[in-house]
C-alpha cells in the first residue's frame, strides 16, 4: 500500500472527478456499493484512536470511485485491506503532526482555509471547476465530503511537516549527484528503451507473497475487463510512480528490476503482463511503447591550429608541434580558455568548430577525441592543412533532452524527502500500538 504525497493525491482526486462525471457514476445516480464483509463498530484502534466501520466503508467507496475497478465479492477484501492500511497510516501521520505541533508550539495541522484551497485547486483541473461542486459529486456517489476533506487535511499536514523538517537548506544535493543523473541519461540513451506503466503490490502490506499474487491476479482481470490502468495504479501501487498513474518514463534494460527484464522484452506495445513476482512484492506491467536506442553521439569541439602545407619541412612541423604542446600545457580547461591563450601565441588560430556527429568527423579527429572527456584536449594532430589541438567542449546522445540542472536537483530533493517520509512512517507504524478488536 502506498502513502501518497501531494502530487499523487491531486492526480487521484482529478481522476475521481472524471470518473464520477462519467456514465458509470452519473450525478444523482444511486451510490455504487461494494458487497460488504465489514463488521459493524470498531475496525481498528491506533494508539487509542478509533477507526470505525463507517470510516472504512466510506474509504472503500472512495477507493472504488477513484480506481475505476468494479467492486465484486472477490475483490472487496482487497479494497478493504487497502482502505484499512490507508486509514491506519493517516491516523499515525496525523498523530505525529499533532505531537510535533504541540512540542514546537507552531501551527502544522492544515486549517480549513488550506483544505478548501487545495480542494478548489483540485476541482479547477476537473470537470467540476469548484470545490463545492466537487464535494457535491462525492456526496451523490455516497461519499461524505468529510471523508475527502480528512484525507486532504492529513496529506497537506504530513507533507508540510516533512518538507519543513527535512527540506530547504537542510537537504543538500551535490553537483556530483546531478552529474551522475546526467551521465546515466546520456549512457542509457544509446540502448533499447521501454515506456512502461507499472503497478507494484507490496507483499508486506498485502499480508505476504501469496496474498500479493492473488491481489495481482484480481487486478489483471479487472484491467483486462477495462479498468483504467492509470487509476488502478494510483490507488493500488506501492511504487513511487503511482503519483503519475504508474508511468515510469522511458527506461532501458539496466534500469528495470531484474525480474521484469525478460518479461518486458517479450511484450508488444499495448500488451499487459501477468503478475510478476519480485523481491519486494508483485509487479503488473503495461508496455506502452518501445524504441531503439539512439546511435548518434553529438560532440562540441574547439580547436587551436597552425597552418602548414602538406610538404612542410620536418623542422617546420617540429617547431609548430612544440608551440601547440606548450599551449596545451597552459590550458586549465580546454574549452574555457583555449581561444584567449591561443591569441597570445604567434601563428596560432583558434575557433569554435560547433557540434557534429562523432561518426562524421575525419578519421584522425574522430580517433583522437573519442576517448576524451569533456574539457580534455588532444595531442597535436597532423593533417594536410596543418597541426591541430582539439578540445572537447560537450558530448550528448542525439535525441536526449537533458533537463536543466535546477530541475534535476529539485527532482532529487523530492525523491529524497519521499524516502525519508516513507522511512519515518514505517518507523512510526512499527512503534505504534495497533489493535484489531
Amino acid at each position: 500500500m502506498k502513502r501518497m504525497g501531494n502530487a499523487a493525491r491531486l492526480a487521484v482526486a482529478i481522476t475521481a472527478m472524471t470518473a464520477l462525471a462519467g456514465p458509470g457514476l452519473a450525478q444523482n445516480a444511486p451510490p455504487q456499493q461494494a458487497p460488504s464483509t465489514l463488521r459493524q463498530g470498531v475496525v481498528a484502534i491506533v494508539n487509542d484512536n478509533i477507526i470505525s466501520s463507517y470510516d472504512l466503508q466510506q474509504r472503500v467507496l472512495l477507493l472504488i470511485a477513484t480506481s475505476g475497478v468494479q467492486p465484486t465479492a472477490q475483490n472487496t477484501p482487497q479494497f478493504e485491506q487497502e482502505a484499512v492500511n490507508e486509514l491506519i497510516d493517516e491516523s499515525i501521520e496525523m498523530q505525529e503532526v499533532r505531537r510535533a505541533e504541540k512540542d514546537q508550539k507552531f501551527k502544522i495541522v492544515a486549517d480549513d482555509d488550506a483544505v478548501n484551497r487545495r480542494i478548489d485547486e483540485i476541482a479547477q483541473q476537473s470537470p467540476y471547476k469548484s470545490g463545492a461542486r466537487l464535494l457535491e459529486a462525492f456526496a451523490d456517489a455516497g461519499i461524505s465530503p468529510d471523508t475527502f476533506r480528512a484525507q486532504v487535511r492529513t496529506d497537506i499536514s504530513w507533507q508540510d511537516w516533512m518538507h519543513g523538517r527535512y527540506g530547504g537548506s537542510r537537504l543538500k544535493i551535490s553537483q556530483a549527484q546531478i552529474n551522475t543523473v546526467i551521465d546515466e541519461m546520456q549512457n542509457e540513451a544509446s540502448k533499447p528503451q521501454y515506456l512502461l506503466g507499472e503497478i507494484l503490490i507490496d507483499a508486506d502490506h498485502a499480508g505476504g507473497m501469496q496474498q500479493a499474487e492473488a491481489a495481482g491476479d484480481q487486478l489483471v482481470t479487472q484491467l483486462q475487463q477495462g479498468a483504467p490502468f492509470t487509476q488502478v495504479a494510483r490507488q493500488f501501487s506501492a511504487s513511487s510512480t503511482a503519483a503519475t498513474g504508474g508511468d515510469t518514463g522511458w527506461l532501458s534494460d539496466a534500469q528495470l528490476p531484474a525480474e521484469l527484464r525478460p518479461v518486458v522484452e517479450q511484450l508488444r506495445p499495448g500488451e499487459l503482463s501477468k503478475p510478476i513476482a519480485a523481491e519486494n512484492g508483485v509487479y503488473i506491467v503495461l508496455l506502452r511503447d518501445k524504441r531503439a536506442g539512439s546511435t548518434s553521439e553529438l560532440i562540441s569541439l574547439k580547436q587551436a591550429a597552425i597552418s602548414l602545407p602538406p610538404d612542410a619541412s620536418p623542422q617546420s612541423v617540429a617547431a609548430a608541434q612544440q608551440k601547440l604542446i606548450a599551449l596545451r600545457g597552459q590550458l586549465k580547461d580546454g574549452c574555457d580558455d583555449l581561444e584567449a591563450r591561443a591569441a597570445k601565441v604567434d601563428g596560432v588560430v583558434a575557433g569554435d568548430l560547433g557540434e557534429a556527429d562523432l561518426k562524421d568527423l575525419k578519421a584522425e579527429f574522430r580517433d583522437a577525441v573519442q576517448p576524451l572527456a569533456v574539457g580534455q584536449v588532444t595531442e597535436p594532430i597532423r593533417t594536410d592543412a596543418g597541426l591541430h589541438l582539439i578540445a572537447v567542449c560537450g558530448r550528448r546522445v542525439a535525441g536526449v533532452n537533458i533537463p536543466p540542472r535546477d530541475e534535476i536537483e529539485a527532482r532529487l530533493k523530492e525523491q529524497e524527502i519521499g524516502l525519508i517520509s516513507k522511512r519515518q512512517l514505517r518507523d512510526l507504524r512499527n512503534s505504534a500500538t495497533i489493535e484489531f478488536p
